[in-house]
């Protein structure tokens, strides 16, 4: 049973959600005494397509045409078929992310493979194959079992931590037979954040706030807390609709769900749309001067003051706390 992932690059370097990917693969492999190997799409360092291996690929298969530059779900479809058939893999990884959805469904029926999306373990293999996977926007998991010879599977970023060892791996071209017809998708307009913020999906500290905090111009206060700790900002829809901060910062079940190790959300009441979409975080922290918020009732750390008062406190404490 051999396992290929898909190691998404973006503008020519690996995610960290790429490394949980590629770990998660090579635990599978390991389980299932066989090999692992990663494909990569798109322009890509040799030197970084070589250090997959300290994430336990045996080898690297680097798509590289640069019609593949951009990335195009039909192409990249075609392309990861392909490379499970030449591999003769019988499990396919992705990452459950935008562009992992867009590609998992598509995979599965060209591999005639059945599918799980947004694992968050490895599979339970004493009596078949099982995986868990959380549904009902986190409030419950579900185990669900693969029956078909062929198997895919996305991965929930943050759900485990990859271990680099010392290891490095074979890279070699590899081509699929792609058609003008599979680039019939054309790329209109992209923007792009801070190369120095860590994307939400990924963010492992994440300081979000909402309507609590009155307006755009009192923000500074919340940014300054996220640097301190060096964690991505979020917002709550309401503040996004209002444009007190942009619309890729909206965290919630209309949003961007996330699962760091930390969220803290101030001035946000913790309406149940908003709490979908980031129950699944390790700790919750809540500041909110109304002590009957609903978020408390999800949090594992709740404070009751004037978001006014008592972040530029935290704020001063983690600097105190940081210099010692």
């Amino acid at each position: 049973m051999a396992v290929l992932v898909y190691a998404e690059f973006v503008d020519g370097k690996p995610k960290k959600s790429t490394f949980e990917a590629v770990y998660y693969a090579a635990q599978l492999a390991k389980q299932f005494q066989t090999s692992a190997v990663a494909l990569t799409i798109g322009p890509a360092d040799a030197a970084d397509l070589a250090a997959l291996g300290q994430y336990g690929v045996e080898k690297v298969l680097h798509a590289s045409e640069a019609k593949l530059e951009q990335f195009q779900s039909k192409a990249y479809t075609k392309v990861i078929a392909a490379a499970a058939d030449a591999q003769s893999a019988d499990v396919v990884v992705l990452t459950h992310n935008s562009n992992g959805k867009a590609l998992a469904g598509r995979v599965a029926v060209r591999l005639e493979a059945g599918l799980v999306s947004g694992a968050i373990a490895l599979p339970d293999t004493a009596a078949g194959f099982t995986l868990r996977k959380p549904v009902f926007s986190g409030k419950a998991f579900a185990q669900i079992s693969i029956q078909t010879g062929r198997k895919v599977i996305s991965v929930n970023p943050n759900s485990l931590k990859p271990e680099a060892g010392s290891g490095s791996a074979t890279v070699e071209a590899f081509q699929a037979a792609l058609q003008d017809s599979d680039f019939d998708a054309k790329l209109v307009k992209r923007e792009t954040m801070s190369t120095d913020v860590v994307p939400l999906p990924e963010a492992e500290l994440v300081v979000s706030a909402g309507r609590g905090m009155k307006g755009p111009e009192n923000w500074g206060i919340i940014e300054e807390l996220a640097t301190t700790l060096g964690a991505t900002t979020a917002c709550s829809r309401p503040v996004a609709d209002t444009g007190w901060r942009p619309h890729h910062e909206h965290v919630g079940q209309t949003g961007v769900a996330i699962k760091p190790n930390l969220y803290i959300a101030i001035g946000i009441s913790g309406a149940i749309q908003h709490l979908a979409g980031v129950n699944q975080s390790k700790t919750i922290v809540v500041i909110n001067k109304d002590s009957e918020a609903p978020f408390f009732k999800a949090a594992d750390y709740g404070v009751v003051g004037d978001a006014f008062e008592v972040v530029p406190k935290l704020t001063e404490a983690l600097k105190s706390f940081k210099n010692s």
